[in-house]
């Protein structure tokens, strides 16, 4: 049994049976570029000269088309695989023209494998003739768990090419980490219900009382979406309390001690529904009094004047960002200094960054950064779904060695050496400059501030970035 099943292996099988394109699907970023690796030892495996011309029409056009640097192409260390066996690497660690790219040959039908994590099931609409899934499972922050009915769905469902096939074809490579009896299952499995993503954020409740009042809030929230679904659910433990209530009856207990806790898990389940049922509109209220406690809303149920001015920032960290702004923070600093701040903060906490130098910026500034988010942590307990913040330094030195580099080719030399991927990369500078974005609209209330804020977005946005 093959520990992965190799690339080359399954190439030349749906190859031979006039199964190509196809979307191969891996667990991870890694095994994808593995994959070309050991297909670029391959000779025998490359495409036609003629084929190859294709692709490199395909690719110019695609640089003409969004006015690409063409270098970014060309001296990617995949180029050439890309060209010679018309195989590409798509993955999120990949920066955002090059998956662009890999989409565009592949919609053309130039492409014979695509080589994917998830992120292509999900995100992008082009089909295939074949798709192969290596692995029920898949990695996520909490390790490993199957996938879900819509993964597997969203996976399979590129199997098959509108107006070109007449039907698709999704396979299952056998491996340990592949068992057909568990996607089986999985497949047979109902898609999971449609839930709502709404809850009571800062930045929704704020901005809302721009224009509602708490109770038109509450009304709001009692008949959203979310709302009805736990109403629902409420409405399903009614009938399992009165079936343990009627039990009762049927207890031979003397003492009557029994039938007293049964009563009282019947009277259990009732208050669960029954906190369920109003579960949205508690939620509001916990975060509206978290407001109110950290000075965003009045007693009335208003906005203060530095909740109006925090309701203009829409993005999940508003009370980060305006308690730094209440302190100052980023005052009277230099714009390397701001840039990087604001990247300290907009990091994800489990991505790797630059640490090949320590960062210029006064440790104290990152330390009062630290002590406003740990500040709104304890102080706001309105949303068990808010997202982890933390404040990364070397976040910070990432975005800022972008500003410095004077092309991305400078850049991507810098990030290999420091062992960080070229899409998380990528996504920390577009992060930055989108939290830059909501400063930068403060030009009401912090007119210095927002124009700071626009012109450092403005050094971050040179392409590939922009």
């Amino acid at each position: 049994m093959f520990r992965e099943y190799p690339i080359a292996k399954i190439l030349k099988q749906l190859e031979k049976e006039d199964l190509l394109p196809a979307i191969v699907f891996r667990t991870s970023r890694r095994q994808c570029d593995v994959d070309l690796q050991v297909i670029e030892k391959k000779n025998f495996l490359q495409v036609s000269e003629e084929e190859q011309i294709q692709i490199e029409i395909c690719v110019q056009n695609v640089i003409r088309k969004y006015d690409f640097e063409p270098m970014i192409f060309k001296r990617h260390p995949q180029y050439e695989s890309l060209v010679k066996f018309a195989m590409g690497s798509h993955h999120a660690g990949q920066l955002l023209p090059w998956r662009l790219l890999l989409e565009e040959i592949m919609s053309q039908g130039l492409l014979r494998i695509l080589i994917a994590t998830g992120t292509v099931a999900a995100g992008v609409d082009f089909p295939a003739r074949s798709v192969v899934i290596t692995a029920h499972s898949k990695r996520g922050h909490e390790g490993f768990r199957v996938l879900s009915p819509s993964e597997f769905q969203q996976m399979s469902g590129r199997a098959g090419r509108r107006g070109k096939d007449s039907v698709g074809f999704c396979f299952i490579a056998p491996n340990p980490y592949s068992d057909a009896r568990i996607l089986s299952e999985v497949a047979s499995t109902p898609p999971e219900p449609l839930r709502s993503s709404y809850f009571a954020s800062p930045s929704t409740v704020l901005n809302l009382l721009k224009y509602r009042s708490i109770e038109e809030l509450k009304y709001t929230v009692k008949n959203s979406l979310a709302g009805f679904v736990d109403g629902k659910d409420a409405d399903k433990k009614l009938p399992e309390a009165d079936k343990i209530e009627a039990s009762i009856s049927e207890i031979d207990d003397e003492t009557g001690e029994r039938q007293k806790k049964t009563l009282k898990r019947a009277n259990r389940v009732r208050r669960k529904a029954e906190e369920l049922r109003v579960k949205q509109v508690t939620q509001l209220e916990v975060s509206v009094k978290a407001l109110t406690n950290m000075g965003f809303i009045s007693e009335n149920g208003k906005l203060t004047e530095k909740g109006l001015w925090s309701a203009e920032l829409c993005t999940n960290l508003v009370l980060e960002f305006a308690e730094a702004i209440n302190d100052f923070i980023f005052e009277d600093i230099s714009i390397e200094d701001f840039i990087c701040l604001v990247a300290a903060m907009s990091a994800d906490p489990f991505r790797n960054y630059l640490t090949l130098k320590k960062s210029d910026v006064d440790k104290e500034l990152f330390d009062r950064l630290a002590e406003k988010v740990d500040w709104v942590s304890e102080n706001y307990q309105g949303s068990p779904f808010a997202s982890e913040v933390c404040v990364r330094p070397d976040a910070g030195e990432t975005v800022l060695a972008w500003v410095q580099s004077s092309n991305w080719l400078e850049y991507a030399s810098l990030l290999k050496l420091g062992g960080v991927a070229d899409g998380d990369a990528s996504r920390i500078i577009t992060q930055t400059a989108d939290q830059l974005q909501q400063i930068g609209r403060l030009s009401d209330s912090h007119p210095d501030l927002s124009k700071r804020a626009l012109d450092a977005r403005a050094l971050l946005l040179k392409p590939p970035i922009a």
